[in-house]
């Protein structure tokens, strides 16, 4: 019974979502014609000079995929501020009071669920097109994601060091500051690398509402179909994440050291 549930419910949802396989083989054609036209024409006699028409661009899009690095690292710096502050009032063995913290949970709830591309185009309207509404709106959804990380961590801390520093009179501030924090810090700094690679790739996104960086660039020329162009923006996003994947990874076993 329970596996016809199951399935009724996994049919249901491709009918809802109109998930044909007909369409999906059909598609396929259209699909990998688009994908080789964004492919430069590269022959071995010509390689460095289709190489270099492919990328002819280069000194133009890296200080934009700089720009984007930037807002990403900016928002996520912004996001995990809040966010470990926010925790410790929404975190239920800590909060000061059952109130406050049921309120904190559900603005940290409030802050994840709405995609970055919202917030976006809610800060552009509200303060321009430009890297600032896009780091509001990285900061604003990070500080959701690392809040609900950082109370997960601080729900589960040791909890002697917190009754022994209360009995020796300390304040909630100072049992949360040399108590909590000191014991959530190395896995809160994993996540929050975690989440920099993750607003690198959404700042790509978010440039398509005029944030600016790279992906405000991708964007102009999926519009005006320059496919090569496409393909090269691409590449350098995808080797900028890769580079910033090993550097964490790096970081992130230092940490757990």
């Amino acid at each position: 019974m329970r596996r016809l549930l199951i399935l009724a419910a996994i049919g249901a949802s491709f009918y809802v979502s109109e998930v044909s396989p007909v369409r999906l083989w059909n598609g396929l054609p259209a699909m990998t014609g688009y994908i080789w036209g964004t492919l430069p024409e590269v022959r071995l006699a010509t390689l460095g000079s289709d190489l270099a028409a492919w990328m002819w661009g280069w000194k133009r899009w890296l200080p934009m995929l700089w720009e984007t690095i930037l807002m990403a690292y900016a928002g996520t710096l912004l996001g995990a501020v809040a966010g470990l502050l926010l925790s410790f009032l929404a975190a239920r063995n800590l909060t000061p009071h059952p109130a406050l913290g049921a309120a904190t949970r559900r603005l940290l709830e409030l802050a994840r669920t709405v995609p970055e591309l919202v917030y976006a185009l809610l800060f552009v309207i509200a303060f321009g097109l430009g890297p600032l509404a896009g780091v509001l709106a990285l900061g604003l959804h990070a500080a959701g994601a690392l809040g609900k990380l950082s109370l997960e961590l601080l729900e589960h801390v040791e909890p002697r060091p917190l009754e022994g520093m209360r009995a020796s009179g300390a304040n909630w501030l100072e049992t949360m500051r040399f108590g909590a924090a000191p014991q959530i810090l190395p896995g809160f700094l994993s996540y929050t690398l975690f989440r920099f690679e993750l607003n690198v790739r959404s700042s790509a996104v978010i440039g398509f509402v005029g944030v600016g960086g790279i992906g405000q660039e991708l964007y102009v020329a999926t519009r005006q179909f320059v496919y090569q162009d496409i393909s090269a923006i691409i590449v350098l996003l995808v080797a900028a994440v890769a580079i910033l994947d090993q550097l964490s990874e790096v970081a992130r076993r230092r940490l757990a050291a």
